[in-house]
């Protein structure tokens, strides 16, 4: 059964015409049709620098990651040990860092060691090693000098807890003109090292916008149907605080500017829905995980007049891109959940 299912979804998705039928959206659509046309270049520091994002959001109100601090040159670096000496656990990460790189997550430290999530131990040598590789722009787009960013440490709704391994779950969520248009959660498995990063392993689960229940799982393009390390099944996941999360990606439109953009976010145990980061150029692997194109819903949205208030978007996307019981089973899924 499994693999008559496999060979139909196949067949589904290879030829141009039935993607075409689908409505999946292509690198040079995308890039031509939305980025460069809602997306004025002069605005990309504002998503491509995460300090930027993060002063943003407190500008704006919108709840992200403590920033515990920031090293901004060489001279600063062995200065971190005393910056995290109050945190039990934190996270180092470049602010002009893409695709995970350069993220150091320490769990928590006695003063002389730093344990990843992992367990492996790490010294003060280490730390400081890894801080200042990033500022000479080891990770950063380009290799441009980077700053270093020091966060609080998320602690992940336990209601995720049987769909990780070794890290944050985190949920993507593709907004067009302030309308959340689709989204899927990304889970952390040992292949990608428990980072939360598709190319690296990571399983990415659709999401139904009307609900949050989960409506498909892929890894490394290929159907997912429980987790790699966790054995549980996929289709047993439903994010908490659903609404609110479509909220807060909403409102990153009006914070940025930016008409097609990408929100990544994260559901703390004890803060809530809290903003990652965000993404002027976001990638276009939600199509897999959902099972769906993206053009529909787009030209969809590029039909709805400007002004409409931030409740009024996500109750629209909420209504007409609900996923149905008959349309989830035509992918090969397991029905959504009433």
């Amino acid at each position: 059964m499994l693999s008559s299912w496999i060979n139909r979804w196949s067949r589904n998705w290879t030829t141009p015409g039935l993607l075409r039928d689908k409505g999946v959206v292509g690198m040079n659509r995308r890039n031509i049709g939305y980025i460069s046309k809602y997306n004025d270049r002069r605005l990309y520091p504002l998503v491509d620098d995460k300090l930027q994002t993060k002063l943003l959001c407190q500008e704006h109100g919108l709840a992200s990651p403590e920033l515990i601090g920031t090293v901004t040159s060489q001279f600063e670096v062995r200065g971190v040990v005393d910056m995290v000496r109050e945190s039990t656990g934190f996270v180092i990460k470049p602010a002009k860092g893409s695709g995970g790189k350069g993220i150091l997550v320490i769990e928590h430290h006695d003063g002389e060691e730093y344990v990843k999530p992992s367990g492996v131990r790490i010294n003060r040598a280490d730390m400081e090693r890894h801080v200042s590789n990033i500022l000479s722009g080891l990770y950063s787009l380009g290799g441009s000098p980077d700053v270093a960013l020091v966060e609080g440490l998320i602690s992940f709704d336990q209601a995720f807890a049987e769909f990780t391994y070794e890290g944050v779950p985190d949920i993507r969520v593709i907004v067009f003109k302030g309308y959340p248009v689709m989204a899927m959660m990304r889970l952390s498995t040992s292949a990608s090292d428990g980072k939360a990063n598709l190319h690296q392993g990571a399983v990415g689960v659709g999401l139904d916008i009307g609900t949050g229940w989960a409506v498909r799982g892929v890894q490394y393009d290929r159907p997912q149907f429980a987790h790699p390390d966790t054995g549980h099944d996929i289709f047993s996941l439903k994010v908490p605080q659903w609404e609110t999360l479509l909220v807060l990606a909403s409102g990153c439109y009006e914070m940025t500017g930016l008409g097609y953009l990408g929100t990544d976010m994260v559901l703390d145990r004890r803060h809530g829905p809290m903003l990652l980061e965000l993404n002027a150029r976001p990638g276009l692997a939600i199509q897999m995980a959902n099972g769906e194109g993206l053009r529909k819903r787009l030209e969809l949205i590029e039909r709805q007049p400007d002004g409409v208030p931030v409740a009024e978007r996500v109750a629209f996307a909420r209504k007409h891109f609900a996923r149905s019981k008959e349309d989830v089973a035509n992918v090969g899924m397991a029905p959504i959940a009433d």
